[in-house]
């Protein structure tokens, strides 16, 4: 087996954080968007999936747009937060869904389970697609994700995921780093390297994508609040506790000096997509290419902070554009 050091990030942080957003419905604007568009990379595969665990599903706002393109399916939506799950049970399995309504015939009812990303409890091969957007680059070993996924899915079907990438809050990280404020900004993973973790877990034809995604903003005070709207920082080495008006008031004001041409603030969004399936074995020119088995970190010591690991760095951000 082998084991990779953790990312550092603070899984209780990110559990906490999501249950003071639930319902989940403020962001919307970014996740239904990127929800919108994995489905369009789903439309040119000829795929037919009967079984889907939505992980990281959050309040499920992703299962009326998976039911319009496959109304009969098997709905699994996995979260590590109750208080999301309660919303999704809420909406979802205690009454009828759009689709359910429109089509006027019965469909199969979702079904929620708390879990760690990495540890669903889930049958071995029991899905036929592993869906889950912008929810990996909240786990600390998202190599154990994907080894997960693996498991859980069926032989040729397919795991499809989109996540934040390290040009994601460049313009924040950039407004901390000049105003001196001493806090760790959250770190993404490239997805480069997702790709090649899906190789090693052993997955085949990866496909990965990126974009950059420019929001604008006219006020410093909306900029932030969309920021806190997506999830917060579960950095290990964040700021502590309630920040001052003095630390605000640095932050806003290096905020206010990289104001663009057009007297808007820029916030950019790496956003990465990939999907690739699972198979018995991949070939190579000499047989079967192995498999790599992955195991849990060791627990840190009472007090001690994670290893850092350090996302590879786009060369220049314009390289990043499509």
């Amino acid at each position: 087996m082998s084991q990779l050091p953790r990312l550092p990030i603070d899984p209780q942080a990110v559990t906490l954080q999501f249950a003071r957003r639930a319902p989940l419905d403020a962001p919307q604007f970014l996740f239904g968007e990127i929800a919108q568009r994995m489905l369009g990379r789903l439309a040119y595969i000829r795929f037919q999936p009967k079984d889907i665990l939505d992980a990281g599903c959050g309040a499920a706002h992703a299962l009326d747009p998976l039911r319009a393109r496959y109304p009969n399916l098997n709905y699994t939506g996995l979260d590590a937060c109750s208080r999301l799950l309660d919303v999704a049970r809420d909406r979802y399995a205690a009454r009828p869904g759009f689709w359910h309504k429109l089509r006027n015939k019965p469909t199969p009812a979702p079904r929620f389970v708390q879990a760690d990303l990495a540890d669903t409890g889930l049958e071995d091969q029991s899905q036929d697609l592993v869906w889950s957007n912008l929810a990996l680059h909240w786990h600390p070993e998202p190599h154990l994700v994907l080894q997960e996924w693996r498991r859980v899915l069926r032989n040729d079907a397919l795991a499809m995921y989109s996540s934040f990438g390290p040009g994601t809050f460049k313009e924040l990280r950039e407004a901390l780093a000049d105003a001196g404020l001493e806090t760790h900004a959250m770190e993404f993973v490239d997805m480069h390297d997702f790709g090649d973790l899906m190789i090693q877990v052993g997955f085949a034809d990866p496909v990965m994508d990126q974009e950059i995604i420019t929001l604008t903003y006219k006020t410093v005070e909306r900029l932030l609040h969309d920021i806190y709207t997506l999830g917060g920082n579960p950095h290990a080495e964040r700021h502590q506790g309630l920040v001052g008006r003095s630390w605000r008031a640095r932050l806003a004001q290096s905020l206010e000096r990289r104001r663009s041409a057009d007297g808007t603030i820029h916030l950019s969004l790496e956003v990465a997509y990939g999907h690739a399936w699972r198979v018995a074995t991949r070939k190579g020119v000499f047989g079967d290419l192995p498999v790599t088995v992955f195991k849990r970190a060791k627990p840190l010591e009472d007090g001690k902070l994670p290893p850092r690991v350090v996302p590879r760095k786009m060369d220049d951000p314009g390289d990043a554009e499509r």
